[in-house]
């Protein structure tokens, strides 16, 4: 019989449409897991991230049956933590909600990139709600491409997709463009009447409901709609293009054997996404070569929540 748990760790995965949360013990091994609403943190809102993190790290620490222990260490893996500032305040907040020992906030790209190559060399595309690639050369140099947020940035994204889709609405109805199937599509996954609507729906859509659109827009283009297609093919070659850059900058070469693991909604394995993606990236980034293993920023949350208090464990 195993000796009893004595701590706890908690590895929390936070992007723009959920969060995950691992509670695992000191071999890694997760006790509990559960999901929620995205934490994606805010300029200014970071209290708001913090609020809904700790209430779910404690709900899952109770539910794990470790209630009585508070976790050695909290690693959290959020989106929108690109600026130290931001960084700051979300560990600040969740300091004072004494959730954890101790408590270290990441981007979620990090984490990703924890569980897809530990410390060694490779290529991170992420792409969901939003969209980011990391990298880390044989030297051990780390860089990031995109990530610029959906204002601005976050091409082939789930919000991007979303805002393209509705700008070729608005061109259809128009008559500046032929007629689409995405209209039908995205009235219904919005269960409005008409495409007037969608004016009151987008002046308050935040990039979550914008990528929830996303689906509407892949259908669409399985099925054959032509400029819904043409959405796809460009958000494919962004998200290419993000690799290529890192490629380039990082294995001085395209050419060169890299390893890449893709990430996030849009491009998990049998989406159609990841498909298109993979067969473009064999003449973009001729030396891609693609792992197929998921990759878990939460698990990867973990392993670097043990290695904070001293307990580095092979990858699970």
């Amino acid at each position: 019989m195993s000796a009893p748990t004595e701590l706890v760790v908690v590895g929390v995965d936070g992007g723009g449409s959920s969060t995950r949360v691992y509670v695992a013990d000191e071999r890694a091994q997760v006790l509990f897991n559960t999901s929620g609403d995205g934490s994606a943190v805010k300029p200014g809102a970071e209290s708001d991230s913090a609020e809904l993190i700790g209430a779910m790290v404690k709900n899952a620490v109770i539910d794990a049956e470790m209630g009585h222990l508070l976790p050695r260490a909290l690693v959290v893996g959020v989106a929108g933590v690109g600026r130290e500032a931001q960084k700051i305040a979300l560990t600040q907040e969740l300091e004072r909600l004494e959730v954890a020992e101790a408590v270290v906030v990441i981007s979620d790209a990090e984490a990703a990139m924890e569980d897809a190559f530990a410390e060694g060399p490779g290529i991170l595309l992420i792409a969901g709600t939003g969209s980011i690639a990391w990298g880390r050369s044989p030297a051990g140099t780390v860089q990031r491409c995109g990530g610029w947020g959906p204002v601005f940035g976050d091409e082939g994204s789930g919000a991007w997709l979303g805002r393209k889709a509705l700008q070729v609405i608005a061109a259809a109805h128009d008559g500046r463009e032929p007629e689409t199937a995405l209209t039908g599509a995205v009235l219904t996954a919005l269960e409005l009447d008409d495409v007037a609507s969608i004016i009151v729906w987008a002046s308050s859509a935040t990039p979550a409901d914008f990528a929830a659109l996303a689906p509407a827009v892949l259908s669409a283009a399985e099925v054959g709609d032509l400029r819904a297609n043409t959405i796809v093919t460009m958000a494919v070659e962004e998200l290419a293009l993000h690799v290529r850059a890192l490629a380039r900058s990082l294995f001085v070469d395209e050419r060169a054997a890299i390893p890449v693991a893709l990430h996030g909604g849009l491009l998990a394995k049998g989406r159609p996404m990841r498909k298109r993606l993979e067969h473009r990236l064999k003449t973009l980034v001729p030396g891609a070569l693609v792992r197929h293993q998921t990759v878990d920023a939460a698990r990867g949350a973990v392993q670097m929540a043990l290695r904070t208090i001293g307990l580095a464990v092979e990858p699970i």
